[in-house]
Formats: C-alpha cells, structure tokens, sequence
C-alpha cells in the first residue's frame, strides 16, 4: 500500500511521548498504598511512645510518673501536626484495612492519652509533664487537630479513656480562646483581633466530631459559624482563594495566599460536611463556599501537579503539605458527590501522583514548609524553609493517599492512559 512520505513525516509528531516531569496517569491501588507504607515505616521508627523517667522509681508510690519525663520521640507526640498524622493513620486504616495504621493510633494516641490522665490524678504540674498541651491548652493550636483525631479514636473504639481529655480540649476552644464581639476565634498576636486561617481547622473538626459525638447541635452551629464569618473576611472571591490573615482595622486587609493554609480551609471544610447533619440550616452555604474554593485552587495547580508556596505567585516554591492537603480534601469532595468527579477527579490524582515524588526511600516527606507565622509582604513567605522534619507533610500524605484509593475504586474501569474520569 502507498503511503504519502509527507503526511507520514508530519504525522510523526503526534506519536511522540509526553515527558511529563512526574508519574502521569492513574495509579494502582498497590502503587498509592506502597507510598503510604514508606510514610507510616518513618513515622513508627520516629515516634516512641517510650517514657524516658528522670526520677527514681523505687522512690515513688505506685508506680506514679515522674515529673520531667519525656517521650522517646522525634515529634512531639501531643502537637496538632500529629494530631492530622493520627487523623491519616485512622482513615488509612479504614480504607486499606491495614491493621498497622490503626495499631499505631492506638499505641500513641492511647499512650498519651493515659499519661495525660495518671499526671492529672497526681495533679503534677503541666509544665512538668511530656504532654502539657493535655493538661493545659493555651491556644487552638494545642487543642483543635488533636481533639479532633481523639474523638475520632474514641468513636472507633481505639481510646475508651479519653473523654475527660476530650472535654478538657473542647472547653478551650467553645469557651476560652478568645473571640471577636460576633464570636469569631481569633487570636491577639501578632495584633489584636487577628483572625488566621489556620484556625479553621485548630477548631472546626473537633467541634464538629463533639457534635457528632454528643448529639448537641451547637457544636455544628458553632462550626458552620466559624466557616461562615471567617470566610466573609478573608475569602477573595475574584481568585477563589483565602488571605492567610486578617487583622481588624487594616485597610486593606494583607492578602497573601499562603498554600498550607489554604490547605487547613478546605480540609476543615469536608471534615466538617463529613457529619453535618444533612438538615443543617448551614449545610448549603458551607457547600457553595466548598465548591467556591475548589475552582480556585484548581486554577492554581501547577503543571508539576503541585501547588506554590504562594498559590499567585508561580515564582515561590512548590511545596508538599499543601498539596496533599488538597489532594485529599478534592478526593474527599468527589468522592462525597459535592464537587463534579469529571473535573476534580483528574486535578486530585495529578495532585498525588506529585506528592509521590516528594516522599524519600526512608518514608520522609520532602520541601514541607516549616511552621509559620503571618506575614506582611511576601519575601516571608518565599523564604520560610523547608525541610523533612517539619511534622505538617506525614499526616496530609495518608489523608491524601487513603481518599485517593477510595476514589480510584469508585471508577474501576477508567481508563488507565490518562486522567480522565468517567
């Protein structure tokens, strides 16, 4: 048969193979759970729940801690970034039905959980004891991410001592962080009545887990409130994105749209829809704003699959946590039926198979930002640095793997060639 030399020649381009700069296409269920194993490999090995006793045991009574004791670990064990990290071991657990993920929340969670409660009887003083942000919270940041995860454990059947720990930590975030005048959480540094975005999630799963614990209807309404008000202020609608803060009386208000808080919006957001009672007066407007923020992170994913620093600002750095973040709160959202599967179902998997290449062969999480403060001009946020030790990434990557592999089951028969959902 003849064929035309100058169509073939043109032709030939069409055939040649994208060289996309990360996994591209849809991943195994094997090849999404192999990554999590890395992560939940490094975290075990870096985190004993081993007391290390600074006192003389024969000395004392009963068996009682000793105060100054600390945990064998390299986190710290009671903090919120561990307190997402038990969040992702939990659901990771229930999707895989991997014991080893749930084993560990109950090793750890319920390690401190019971120290807590033994340093309380003694009545030893917080500042004394490894777990003083138990004993005595000062900041949502102590007590949203790790009540959250509680109550969750306590749901499961993996805590059963926890709920005078769980009362403790509500407490502080229902009646004693401060609050704006329309009960807005807010914060008085680094100025008064400043409101971070990182808050949302410091507060809204754990009210929303007391609620579905409890049964009481004003946590819901309390965490619908705070998605509500916050987002009047620091929602920029013509982007779709968040401003890290606000501060009362700025004009105009810093807009700096920091990734990983962006990141604790949307994940505060499904947490909560995850158990808002479907005849919530509030459930339609925590939805329109969801799927808002939804559109425009899409827009603002890179060609990598990951997220900028600052999500405006493709010049800053790619960075990790945020972009699981992301991943699995997309996921969530598909998976749930509140954002559209044919649109979002391609950005998350993109986003995972990003994030892949971001965890080492020793289960470690690369280019995480470290913890930051809000700032007022950019170069603090182009120049926070990175590193493998900063705990936000470990969590966010089991949330984002284990929503992963739920969603990859619910399309079984999509294609495998691209990331096109049906």
């Amino acid at each position: 048969m003849h064929r035309d030399p100058v169509t073939d020649v043109m032709d030939a381009p069409t055939r040649l193979k994208p060289a996309y700069p990360i996994p591209y296409g849809r991943p195994s269920e094997a090849a999404v759970k192999a990554v999590m194993n890395r992560v939940l490999g490094y975290v075990d090995r870096e985190t004993s729940p081993a007391l290390v006793d600074t006192g003389d045991k024969d000395r004392r009574p009963g068996g009682a801690l000793a105060p100054g004791s600390s945990f064998r670990s390299a986190y710290r064990l009671t903090s919120y970034e561990w307190g997402v990290l038990y969040s992702g071991a939990l659901l990771a657990g229930e999707v895989t039905g991997d014991a080893r993920y749930t084993q560990y929340v109950a090793d750890r969670l319920g390690t401190i959980v019971d120290v807590a409660n033994r340093y309380r009887i003694q009545k030893t003083a917080a500042d004394q004891t490894p777990v003083k942000q138990m004993l005595a919270p000062g900041k949502l940041d102590d007590s949203g991410a790790m009540a959250a995860a509680l109550i969750k454990a306590q749901r499961a059947g993996l805590v059963t001592q926890g709920r005078a720990q769980i009362d403790l930590y509500l407490d502080w975030i229902s009646n004693r962080q401060f609050r704006l005048s329309d009960a807005t959480l807010a914060r008085q540094v680094p100025m008064p009545n400043s409101l971070w975005l990182d808050d949302l999630y410091m507060s809204v799963p754990a009210l929303a887990q007391m609620g579905a614990l409890t049964g009481e209807r004003r946590y819901f309404d309390d965490a619908v409130r705070q998605v509500r008000q916050f987002s009047q202020r620091m929602f920029v609608a013509n982007k779709g994105l968040y401003r890290h803060g606000w501060v009362d009386g700025m004009d105009p208000h810093p807009s700096f749209f920091w990734g990983r808080a962006n990141g604790w919006a949307i994940m505060a957001m499904v947490e909560l829809l995850e158990v808002l009672p479907a005849d919530h007066p509030g459930r339609p407007a925590i939805l329109t704003q969801l799927r808002a923020h939804a559109a425009g992170l899409a827009s603002m994913q890179s060609g990598t699959g990951l997220w900028h620093q600052l999500l405006d600002r493709p010049d800053s750095y790619l960075e990790t946590s945020a972009s699981a973040m992301y991943a699995f709160a997309l996921a969530r959202a598909v998976n749930r039926g509140w954002i559209d599967r044919r649109v979002y179902a391609p950005v998350a998997v993109l986003a995972w198979n990003a994030v892949t290449t971001k965890v080492n062969a020793a289960g470690e999480v690369e280019d995480v930002c470290v913890g930051t403060g809000m700032g007022f001009e950019h170069a603090f946020y182009y120049y926070r640095p990175r590193h493998v030790r900063a705990g936000h990434g470990y969590g966010p990557v089991l949330l984002a793997g284990a929503e992963v592999i739920a969603l990859l089951r619910k399309d079984p028969a999509g294609p495998r060639e691209n990331l096109v959902f049906k």
